[in-house]
């Protein structure tokens, strides 16, 4: 074997030890729940998801019955999780391939092996359009969040957002919107009815809860920015009754030109009012601002002095 064949096949074998189980595993299951919600709750009643999957069940319904939403799922993603290679990474690019395959994949099986008619309604709901539209949502918003936290994405819409939002001079949370009402006003023209993509919008809300309920926690933190003339007393009280560290920078007062410190403290919701009671009877003059944040983090160290 010459040099530059063992060089590829080395660096083959390196990126592939970057791929964990855990992330395969939970991708696994993304792409299950995901086909469970959008065949299950959605399909039946013609509602629409959105991104990639959303265009990929108007696709479905418009052409002939071989060309199913399992086939237009792998059809579309796939091309644009590649063309998104260089920007997203190899890693990426393969758990997302991986995720989109299978979605498409038990989407088949549900729809065409398993002993589930989701042929006229959602076996769950019925003909309920409200109901089909929530629970459909939050179903495939599971998915779609457990597949960004473990490392992929469920739609390559992301992947485009990405890519040409800022060449755009947009938001990529502006580029899915747009991507996602042009989709819908669209479906409203080919259906004759603008009854489905408007619970459809509704279908759109919840799933997008849902993914920043998945990938950003439920229960998130409160991050006070706490600008004190007395850093010791109030940092001294506040560890005293939260039992929880924080961080001491070094300010000065642009106006005043005063030296000040800025404490940053992280509490849980709970915690607010009864940190701004301590800090204010300690510095009556103390600033404070507070800030939502959606994971915090701690160190092997903290966790084990904890």
């Amino acid at each position: 074997m010459s040099n530059i064949k063992k060089e590829t096949v080395l660096k083959y074998l390196k990126k592939f030890k970057l791929i964990k189980l855990r992330n395969i595993i939970m991708l696994t299951i993304a792409g299950i729940i995901n086909a469970f919600g959008v065949t299950v709750f959605l399909a039946p009643v013609k509602l629409y998801d959105s991104g990639i999957s959303g265009t990929s069940m108007l696709l479905s319904q418009l052409t002939p019955d071989y060309l199913t939403l399992s086939i237009f799922l792998v059809l579309l993603n796939v091309p644009l999780f590649i063309f998104g290679l260089k920007k997203q990474g190899e890693l990426f690019t393969f758990y997302a391939i991986y995720t989109v395959f299978v979605y498409s994949l038990f989407a088949w099986l549900i729809t065409d092996v398993f002993p589930i008619d989701v042929s006229i309604a959602s076996p769950l709901a019925g003909t309920d359009l409200l109901l089909c539209a929530v629970f459909g949502g939050a179903i495939s918003g599971i998915g779609s969040g457990l597949a960004i936290r473990y490392g992929g994405a469920m739609d390559g819409i992301e992947v485009m957002a990405v890519i040409f939002a800022k060449k755009l001079g947009i938001t990529v949370g502006t580029f899915v919107m747009i991507y996602n009402v042009v989709l819908y006003i669209i479906c409203g023209f080919f259906c004759d009815s603008w009854i489905l993509p408007l619970y459809s919008i509704v279908t759109y809300a919840a799933a997008l809860k849902t993914v920043d309920f998945i990938v950003e926690g439920f229960d998130r933190a409160k991050c006070a920015m706490i600008v004190t003339s007395e850093p010791d007393k109030v940092c001294k009280k506040l560890s005293t009754v939260f039992e929880s560290g924080m961080t001491k920078v070094d300010a000065e007062g642009a106006y005043s030109m005063q030296k000040k410190t800025i404490v940053y403290f992280v509490v849980n919701r709970f915690q607010v009012a009864k940190m701004k009671d301590i800090v204010h009877k300690i510095d009556p003059k103390a600033f404070i601002m507070i800030s939502e944040v959606a994971d915090v983090f701690k160190s092997n160290e903290q966790l084990g002095n904890k």
